[in-house]
């Protein structure tokens, strides 16, 4: 790590020297000469950057068992992915590559850099709680693909397996609910130091465990619990009921950022909402400045050439074969020596309708100021736009499932709309004098509306995630009607 801290660039043209140098003989590496490519230049005036749909016939030839299309080493198994802004399911090749040198050793060394941080750590006394997806392993043609939690518990080594808990046959399991309670059976008996998961169904699974304890709070169950490795989404909708549930000022948030095509980055102080950018893990990184994304300026810039405090979708290349490849995800550079990153959403995630460039992290600094000015609390929530009808202007429509909902909803709503102004300029001069958008609308949704939809799609658990944000209406319609009928 310290490697590449000091040396990022070099680290990282090495990396794309080995990718392209190993990969050379495939049919890709073939079709596009990469036994010539010699510079970074080289690689981006030949590669053309590419999104799933562009790749999916290559990986679909891959998961029926032909092997050196885009990776020499043969290709087992695919982390099925779902998406959220696409119902048609992903496989995102896994090579035995990646599963070794990026994703465990993520976890390697995001143990090392908080045990690093925290000398006194009593860790390895008890066991890791994980919360994994519920995807079955589905065998097929040779090939495996199920939910990326599912493929590294599968394939964990013995002393992973030997500290985690519950065991994989509980972990494993397919029903998500039955999962749960048996999750829940499992570890209340157990001495858990650490918990990893997505925070909202981990949040999930420890309200089920204090109903079935019928204790006060959490350190009650464990009291060696001393960290919470967190990832998938934001963690800030969730912060202050893990802190209610969790009430111990020493307690630590570790937050990674992962996902079914690799392991990206890592909390690497204490107290701290920046993440490393990893840059030794077989993924080569590229960026694409957000403010000319898919247009007619778009332009791809390696590492060295980005600046603090804009936004950039993610381009990566990978040692499991995905070349230039667009994940959909935009975060922003906190610091350059070394490269720390927030992630600031999706490419397809934000309200853009009406020129506002309304994005995630808008919506969730916006909704934690919101909860503590109102006193009330956030389960889960999205937004889309009212588009504009005849003389009528536009304006956002939401649907807030609260734990506590706030006193008076029309107060509420306005002091979102307030707030988003001050952190959005595009959206206060939108709503400026109502110019083109008029104040927006909240819905209160029903308690267990999200829970429901995932249900109904086939998305609890694991890495699935609410779509927070969208220029379309399906979601906020699709909500609103289950609504209705929930008792």
């Amino acid at each position: 790590m310290e490697l590449f801290i000091k040396y990022p660039h070099e680290v990282q043209n090495e990396l794309l020297h080995h990718l392209t140098g190993k990969a050379k003989n495939t049919e890709i590496g073939k079709k596009y000469d990469f036994s010539s490519i010699k510079t970074y230049r080289d690689f981006a005036e030949r590669l053309p950057v590419q999104n799933y749909e562009e790749v999916e016939p290559l990986i679909e030839r891959a998961r029926l068992g032909e092997s050196n299309i885009f990776w020499p080493t043969p290709i087992k198994w695919f982390a099925k992915s779902s998406g959220t802004t696409n119902a048609k399911s992903k496989f995102i090749p896994v090579s035995p590559e990646s599963l070794e040198d990026c994703h465990y050793a993520a976890s390697k060394d995001l143990l090392c850099l908080y045990l690093n941080n925290n000398e006194e750590s009593q860790l390895f006394t008890g066991k890791s709680l994980r919360l994994g997806g519920s995807k079955e392993l589905y065998k097929e043609n040779g090939t495996a693909y199920g939910d990326l939690s599912a493929i590294l518990i599968d394939n964990m080594p013995f002393w992973a397996t030997y500290s985690s808990t519950p065991n994989n046959e509980i972990s494993l399991m397919s029903d998500f609910e039955k999962k749960m309670q048996a999750v829940v059976d499992f570890t209340i008996k157990e001495n858990v130091t650490s918990i990893a998961g997505v925070p909202s169904w981990m949040l999930v699974l420890l309200n089920n465990v204090m109903e079935t304890t019928q204790k006060r709070s959490l350190t009650e169950v464990w009291p060696d619990l001393e960290v919470y490795f967190h990832g998938g989404v934001s963690f800030e909708p969730y912060k202050e009921q893990y802190q209610k549930l969790i009430p111990c000022k020493n307690f630590k948030y570790y937050e990674i950022y992962n996902a079914s095509e690799g392991f990206f980055a890592v909390q690497d102080q204490n107290y701290s909402n920046e993440l490393l950018l990893m840059l030794d893990y077989g993924i080569f990184y590229e960026f694409i400045p957000m403010d000319a994304y898919e247009s007619h300026e778009e332009k791809i810039i390696p590492l060295n050439e980005v600046e603090l405090g804009k936004n950039y979708a993610v381009v990566i290349t990978t040692n499991a074969g995905l070349w230039r490849y667009k994940i959909g995800d935009t975060i922003r550079f906190t610091s350059l020596d070394p490269y720390r990153i927030k992630v600031t959403g999706r490419t397809k995630h934000h309200i853009n309708v009406f020129g506002e460039e309304l994005i995630i992290e808008n919506a969730e600094q916006a909704l934690k100021k919101v909860s503590k000015l109102t006193d009330c609390e956030i389960v889960d929530y999205t937004a889309g736009p009212i588009f504009m009808e005849g003389n009528q202007k536009g304006a956002h429509e939401w649907i807030i499932e609260f734990k506590t909902p706030p006193d008076n909803l029309a107060h509420f709503q306005k002091t979102l709309d307030q707030t988003l102004q001050t952190l959005n300029s595009d959206y206060e001069a939108k709503r400026k004098n109502n110019t083109t958008l008029n104040l927006l609308k909240v819905n209160q949704a029903k308690r267990g509306l999200f829970y429901q939809w995932s249900k109904n799609h086939g998305k609890l658990g694991g890495q699935h995630k609410i779509p927070r944000l969208s220029n379309k209406r399906d979601y906020i319609e699709e909500l609103l009607e289950i609504n209705k009928h929930l008792e």
